[in-house]
């Protein structure tokens, strides 16, 4: 991303592509490094096979998020950071953990039905029996062609332009069956505002239409409108005030790594 911001402050835009990599944490901390330069950012990742096509039952695709932010006269940027897929492994492992069902709907088994109990997802998804819907749900009523073809644009831009593996060839297998490292591919763009517009106008049009958005009608019952990334700036201010909530079951196996390796000095919180 750096890389990328270096050819947009030249060039006005940037982009780098990455192949034969891993998994690179948050994808939003990428185009967040941008907007906080003055700058607009977009990342895209392909990732293992775990989205099924529309009208399939196979994964194929990788949950493949979209990551995008623009700098903004509020107190925190616009950003989008979301998989093409309604849910991911992760939020699976934390209702697992938390002894919670997945939502129906998110999840189907080899005949299509939907799947709900996290422990079966988890152990399915490894044997490639289950798969994650993409944004959108199962078929074509609500537009789950629409999550689709959005994981396929996201692998296309993290493979296509870098010559990089895609879909099954990212499952950490060689062709002799013996394991390598996932191989994954991403891609990288930067946008200096400063090219295109002076970035204090830039700044305020963006900070208007979040306002604009936050003042619409709201539905029967809600308090309020969010605009993306508002959540995570007010949860990251509560977190750094308060900590990080732990429940019993993470606890355990925080302890138990504490543990095993011998860490001291962490008694009180564990």
């Amino acid at each position: 991303m750096r890389m990328a911001m270096d050819k947009a402050r030249q060039y006005g835009l940037g982009a780098v592509t990455v192949r034969n990599s891993t998994h690179f944490g948050i994808a939003g901390y990428y185009p967040l490094m941008a907007a906080r330069e003055g700058m607009m950012g977009l990342t895209v990742t392909n990732a293992r096979p775990a989205i099924a096509p529309t009208f399939s039952t196979e994964p194929m695709l990788g949950t493949n998020p979209i990551a995008f932010a623009a700098p903004s006269d509020m107190g925190h940027p616009f950003c989008f950071d979301g998989a093409t897929s309604i849910t991911q492994r992760g939020k699976i492992e934390v209702l697992a953990r938390a002894e919670k069902p997945a939502p129906e709907g998110w999840v189907i088994d080899a005949e299509g039905n939907p799947l709900t109990d996290p422990d079966k997802i988890l152990e399915d998804m490894g044997k490639a029996t289950a798969a994650l819907l993409p944004l959108g749900g199962t078929g074509e009523l609500l537009a789950g062609y629409k999550g689709y073809d959005l994981a396929t644009m996201v692998e296309i831009l993290s493979a296509a332009l870098c010559g990089g593996m895609f879909m099954k060839d990212l499952l950490g297998f060689a062709e002799d069956g013996s394991r390598r490292p996932y191989m994954l591919g991403h891609f990288f763009l930067a946008i200096d505002i400063e090219h295109f517009i002076p970035l204090e106008v830039s700044r305020r049009i963006t900070g208007q239409i979040m306002r604009a958005l936050q003042e619409a009608r709201k539905a029967p019952g809600e308090a309020r409108i969010y605009i993306a990334g508002e959540k995570e700036y007010e949860k990251e201010k509560q977190i750094r005030e308060c900590g990080v909530p732990v429940n019993p079951n993470l606890r355990r196996e925080l302890q138990i790594v504490r543990d095993e390796l011998s860490i001291s000095g962490y008694e009180v919180y564990f």
